[in-house]
């Protein structure tokens, strides 16, 4: 039984769902508010959708837990994180994954930090993603400016996999060397992943976002021998020219990928066109191995200057395929869409969460924020989407997506940085309501989320309603004792759980999660993440930035480090601060710039030649809100700067302009 407020909600619900022609959002959000201010703290936030038997019996969530013989969701994460083992024994097999040698210890150890996954099995993780039909969509995809889709079946894109590894082979590389993909998600992008895994070699995941001078440091990281890359693309009407910065960067051997109807470029001596590189047209055979065995380097944004190198595994694409099943509910035959990009995690997400659950990715080339998008979503029949919250922000003040139908959509899901409610809502209601939005939070060092939603509970928007299943999580205060309801605490999380990392290229591990960690309320082992959540009642929380020195701008997670390293190249600058605010106190974070000058005579353009700097030297999609010229940071006494003082400091000059 519903209380009276989710009843008043879901008739005016019903009732706007009958109208050939709704009422305005403005208007669908004033009735939303009133009805949330009517609403007794004590019950939590508002629901904007809530499940009904059907959705919850039909779910993957619902037959999962009814095959395990248990009665509710709430039974079903008790079971997950208690009985670790027997999860993921059940969700192995609910996938089908193909191992060639198989084990009955699928945990070996009794060390929460060294657990020892399915020791002993042997896979090829590729194969796990060609257990659909054949004949099956794998791909639907489109390209900015152009009309019409381009589709390609699970066979197909087989096919060029194996050729893929097979080029892969001929290029005589060093044993487990890595093969850098810098380039958008494209058919071919998702070819090249699969192919250099296929072929025994680490992918290197570099976003294509990136200057010639971080692309080059990842490269180095990363331990790159090979690029693939494409000469040009297109995206917000304009040509993005990777190549060139390929050559900047100093890149090693190239694989290049032309763009059509235009004469081909002048490649370095050493490089290669895409229909040069790919082999023979054959079947490329499998070669299992350890589940430990590196497929793919990530990068992931500390509280220091180097991105830490985040090596995934043939176990990652697990936790992937898993938190995607159960929550995002994807099921066979689904279309999913979420704009991404190779070189962050939610890429390699995308193709595992889709694949391995006979799901067809949507893969769109271009500006996501523009009509082009909105048209390919209802062309494409997507059912899933996936979105970052300042995309869902672009969408609703520019119109983008005013003339399309997304009424086919089934589920939404959020992730990269705090989503605000009134834009949740106004995504929420271009199916009027019909599909849930599922909040997403996790890490690359994670390989999913530690909480997230699901289908089977209700829909409050901007808010989380539990931990992932295999995973569990507690929210500490600053006494170190776990967070009473009303209050932010920050997370760690408690492993272990298939697809967190166990190692660091290019950093102590155990420093890094494990160091100084306190324990939990029953001794419990925690790994240090660094998110700051509030709890609410209900089961409820909601996302409060980070509790560390780094930043979602965008979606795209960064340290104030790296930014400060660019800022303070400036000769202007003595020294410099970054940190990430919410101003109206949730949802998209903004990056505010503290400088110390040099001396007081500054140019009258600042701000727009450092925002020159970080778009050169870093990321053009680092976007400086603001630059606050300040005499002096404020550093604790052993010199560590205070970067919460200073984004206290921004609020209380927010609020008194």
């Amino acid at each position: 039984m519903f209380d009276r407020q989710t009843q008043k909600w879901l008739k005016y619900v019903d009732e706007i769902a009958r109208r050939p022609h709704p009422p305005s959002f403005a208007e669908q959000w004033r009735q939303f508010e009133a009805i949330s201010t009517e609403r007794p703290a004590e019950l939590g936030p508002q629901p904007a959708w809530v499940p009904e038997t059907a959705d919850i019996t039909s779910s993957n969530i619902g037959r999962f837990a009814a095959e395990c013989g248990l009665d509710d969701f709430k039974e079903l994460h008790r079971w997950s994180i208690s009985r670790k083992a027997d999860f993921w024994s059940a969700v192995i097999d609910r996938l089908d994954i193909p191992f060639a040698t198989t084990t009955s210890a699928i945990l070996g150890s009794d060390d929460p930090t060294d657990p020892r996954w399915l020791r002993g099995t042997t896979l090829d993780i590729t194969a796990a993603c060609f257990v659909a039909q054949p004949d099956a969509p794998a791909i639907i995809s489109g390209r900015e400016g152009q009309g019409g889709l381009r589709i390609m079946t699970f066979a197909q894109l087989e096919y060029l996999v194996d050729r893929v590894a097979h080029g892969i082979e001929a290029l005589g590389l060093e044993p487990d060397a890595g093969v850098a993909l810098y380039m958008p998600m494209t058919p071919e992008c998702v070819a090249a992943y699969l192919g250099v895994i296929r072929a025994g070699h680490p992918v290197v995941s570099i976003a294509d976002s990136f200057a010639a001078e971080e692309l080059s440091r990842r490269l180095r990281l990363g331990g790159a021998t090979a690029i693939v890359t494409v000469e040009t693309y297109r995206r917000g009407g304009r040509d993005i020219d990777l190549y060139s910065k390929v050559k900047r960067a100093g890149a090693p051997l190239a694989v290049v990928i032309p763009e059509t109807n235009r004469p081909r470029i002048e490649l370095r001596t050493k490089d290669l066109w895409w229909d040069d590189f790919l082999g023979p047209q054959r079947p490329f055979p499998l070669r299992p191995r350890d589940p430990e065995a590196v497929t793919n380097i990530l990068f992931s944004s500390g509280t220091t200057g180097d991105p830490k190198a985040i090596p995934w595994t043939q176990l990652t694409p697990l936790k992937c395929a898993s938190d995607g099943h159960f929550h995002q509910d994807i099921r066979p035959g689904d279309v999913v869409a979420w704009p991404t990009n190779i070189g962050w995690m939610m890429g390699p997400w995308l193709i595992y969460a889709a694949l391995i659950n006979r799901a067809t990715i949507a893969l769109f080339e271009g500006l996501p924020s523009g009509p082009d998008f909105a048209y390919f979503i209802e062309e494409a029949g997507v059912t899933m989407l996936g979105v970052v919250p300042s995309l869902v922000r672009s969408w609703r003040d520019s119109g983008a997506c005013d003339d399309a139908d997304w009424k086919g959509i089934r589920v939404f899901s959020s992730t990269g940085e705090p989503s605000n409610r009134v834009d949740t809502l106004w995504l929420m209601s271009q199916t009027r309501y019909r599909a849930p939005m599922i909040e997403y939070c996790g890490g690359t060092e994670i390989g999913g989320g530690y909480i997230t939603g699901s289908v089977v509970q209700p829909c409050a928007p901007a808010t989380f309603t539990t931990p992932a299943l295999g995973l569990d999580f507690i929210a500490l205060g600053d006494d170190g004792e776990p967070i009473p309801q009303g209050s932010d605490g920050e997370i760690f999380l408690l492993p272990p759980s298939i697809g967190l990392s166990e190692r660091l290229l290019n950093r102590d591990h155990a420093q890094v999660y494990h160091e100084d960690c306190p324990h939990g309320p029953n001794g419990e082992v925690l790994r240090r993440h660094g998110d700051q959540l509030r709890r609410l009642p209900h089961g409820f929380w909601r996302a409060q930035g980070r509790a560390d020195d780094t930043m979602n701008l965008g979606g795209i997670k960064v340290s104030s480090k790296e930014l400060e390293r660019v800022v303070e190249n400036h000769p202007m600058v003595f020294e410099a601060a970054a940190v990430a605010v919410q101003p109206s106190g949730e949802g998209t974070e903004k990056l505010i710039v503290f400088v110390r000058p040099v001396d007081s005579d500054m140019p009258d353009d600042l701000q727009s030649q450092i925002q020159a700097e970080i778009s050169t030297h870093l990321n053009p999609l680092f976007r400086i809100e603001d630059l606050v010229v300040s005499d002096q940071l404020p550093r604790t006494a052993s010199g560590k700067l205070m970067r919460r003082v200073l984004r206290d400091r921004y609020l209380e000059i927010l609020a008194g302009r």
